[in-house]
């Protein structure tokens, strides 16, 4: 179970593709501007993720090693195709708003990039569980970057007014510089965090050298 969490949270949080990769920011900043559309492309990216891992880990031994990109991108594509397809036949308004960025996720190096270093040299199971931790750290910070900037920029959050008729919205926060100063502050605040936390273990540690010093001269 450890182990299972442990995958898990490295997509989330230790190797969040977005905010520590630094991969996958043209859909990102693109599609953030309302968190409707930022949960839609999240969990568009997050099934192609997990599926196309799933399928690349399975066939990883068959495929010759000069072959492996464009079957990557093949196996890829096809779910890419299935997301198109569903969207565009359940959720029109949410596939017109995505656009061409649905397309777009056969090169995302989010999916490319798992897909080389990690389903092609590991087994289903972890696969599964890195595609899926990867699929969860996008969602994570696509929607909190998207939260960020329809609440400031248009006052409203899914849609629904926050504030009433009064409140004037801040219209840079749902432009491009919106997006990349908001995603600049999410970068900063992360490596503060982590930063925070590496202080933390370094003292960690060395209150238990110097507790272990201080048992060892009692005896």
């Amino acid at each position: 179970m450890n182990n299972v969490f442990k995958k898990l949270f490295n997509g989330i949080w230790t190797n969040n593709p977005v905010l520590v990769l630094l991969l996958g920011f043209c859909p990102t900043l693109a599609v953030s501007t309302t968190v409707n559309n930022a949960v839609g492309m999240a969990f568009a990216a997050t099934f192609v993720l997990v599926s196309s891992n799933i399928v690349i880990s399975s066939i990883r031994k068959f495929v010759p090693n000069k072959m492996r990109i464009p079957v990557f991108i093949i196996v890829i594509a096809t779910f890419v195709t299935i997301v198109d397809l569903v969207l565009y036949g359940y959720l029109p308004k949410l596939h017109k708003s995505l656009g061409v960025f649905i397309p777009l996720i056969v090169v995302n190096c989010i999916v490319l990039g798992r897909a080389e270093a990690f389903a092609s040299k590991n087994n289903v199971f972890d696969s599964f569980l890195d595609g899926l931790g990867m699929g969860l750290g996008f969602l994570l910070t696509i929607v909190v970057l998207a939260t960020i900037r329809e609440v400031i920029g248009n006052g409203t959050f899914f849609g629904k007014n926050l504030f009433g008729l009064s409140y004037s919205p801040a219209i840079v926060a749902i432009l491009p510089p919106g997006a990349f100063l908001t995603i600049g502050l999410l970068l900063g605040g992360m490596n503060f965090i982590n930063i925070k936390n590496k202080e933390r273990e370094k003292m960690r540690k060395k209150l238990e050298k110097e507790s272990l010093k201080t048992q060892k001269e009692v005896k």
